[in-house]
């Protein structure tokens, strides 16, 4: 009986990081949770302190795909390959390590910057708590939510089944096989003998299951708080639409408690309360928007220098995994374009939700509204002509041309570079 009891428990634990429970604290607790695992606490809320263990498994792994895919590929490459003339090899081991560096990046950005990450996480929770629970608006960012929870889900299912096959390759390939048998590591020769194979082979998993688990996790966290900014935007765009309805739907509710006890209507007396709601709800609105502003400007602070270099990373990536020839390097691809793909959708979701906002401020039935909130209306109109988004080092705006314009681009250097190899 106890042991059900313990394994409903585990399940109960499991099932919260489903997309079921997609309120943004349990959300940011599943990412907390397994961000600890890399010895980061990103919730100043919790004091409990990360295990020892942890710090070892981090550091362990760390320093194995620093030696494979660092040391042991650049020996290879200048030691081996350019000794023999071997370019494929060499072009192949470094996509390889230029591959594997895309979502370190972000690691070490968050690393560098945990308190303003904590600073953005505590901020975030606050704002949700100030949410009044089961309003239309608690109801439709917790809908929106769910839909960022579902993304964060599916890109860390693709990244981390990403590494179960690569390492699951040579596995089920007959005879003592790497996951890429084009290279040696430094120092296990000959690498097909006991013990150097099985010392390799464990080298080569903890460094995939660093590369892969490092952007699962982090880049799960640029989804979920820009996910965040976008289902609160959303659900403003909602309220905006529903201001002048829900005015008049207040002033029906309580006409009899708020006018003289006659049986006709003062129309001023009625314009006056309606008016009086809209203001409310348009000074609420311009607050949360505002707090949006900021936490974007903060999560823009954390991530810009790592995407600008994420996109550097991919475009010299992708191009030297397409000289490499696409049956050498096809699980490599995936890996490197899904990441920054993933980047360039959330910055396309912000800029959508921005647009959508902006759009129902100028369909929030201002028209009727008094002279005072039709220039409160106004001011909201020019805040929200400035689009919110994310950027590349401030240079790029994360979005899907600039994703199609990062195809091109490498696409054209591959060619030219191809022809010249020829």
């Amino acid at each position: 009986m106890q042991l059900r009891k313990k394994i409903g428990k585990y399940i109960d634990k499991i099932r919260k990081y489903g997309p079921g429970y997609s309120d943004f604290p349990t959300v940011i607790q599943n990412v907390t949770n397994l961000l600890r695992l890399l010895t980061l606490n990103i919730d100043s809320r919790n004091k409990k302190p990360i295990p020892i263990f942890f710090y070892i498994l981090t550091v362990t792994a760390a320093a194995a795909y620093a030696y494979v895919f660092a040391i042991s590929a650049t020996w290879f490459i200048l030691n081996r390959c350019l000794a023999t003339g071997d370019v494929i090899r060499a072009i192949i081991m470094f996509s390889l390590s230029i591959s594997s560096e895309i979502g370190n990046s972000k690691f070490f950005y968050i690393y560098i910057y945990r308190d303003i990450v904590r600073k953005i996480v505590s901020q975030s929770l606050e704002s949700y708590a100030g949410i009044a629970p089961g309003s239309r608006y608690s109801r439709n960012v917790l809908r929106f939510m769910r839909r960022a929870k579902v993304r964060a889900i599916a890109f860390w299912v693709v990244i981390m089944g990403n590494g179960v096959v690569y390492v699951a390759k040579s596995i089920l390939t007959p005879g003592r096989h790497f996951m890429e048998d084009v290279f040696t590591i430094y120092g296990l020769e000959p690498i097909e003998k006991s013990p150097n194979y099985e010392i390799g082979y464990t080298l080569i998993i903890a460094s995939v299951w660093f590369l892969c688990y490092v952007p699962a996790n982090v880049t799960a966290l640029l989804i979920i708080i820009a996910g965040f900014i976008e289902a609160q935007m959303l659900a403003l765009t909602q309220e905006l639409l529903h201001i002048w309805p829900d005015a008049e739907s207040h002033y029906k509710k309580h006409k009899y408690s708020i006018q003289n006890r006659e049986n006709f209507i003062d129309a001023n007396y009625k314009q006056q309360i309606l008016n009086a709601y809209a203001n409310n709800k348009l000074h609420d609105i311009i607050k949360k928007h505002a707090n949006n502003v900021h936490l974007l400007q903060l999560l823009e602070e954390v991530f810009k220098g790592a995407i600008a270099l994420e996109f550097m990373l991919l475009i010299l990536g992708l191009i030297a995994e397409l000289l490499g020839g696409l049956k050498n390097t096809y699980l490599e691809i995936p890996y490197a374009f899904v990441q920054v793909a993933m980047d360039c959708w959330t910055g396309q979701r912000l800029i959508d939700a921005s647009s959508a906002f902006a759009a129902a401020v100028y369909a929030s039935n201002w028209e009727r509204f008094d002279v005072t909130n039709m220039k409160t209306v106004l001011m909201m109109l020019g805040s929200s002509q400035k689009t919110m988004k994310l950027s590349a080092g401030g240079v790029a705006t994360l979005s899907g041309a600039c994703l199609m314009s990062v195809v091109k681009s490498i696409y054209s250097a591959y060619t030219t570079l191809q022809t010249t190899l020829k």
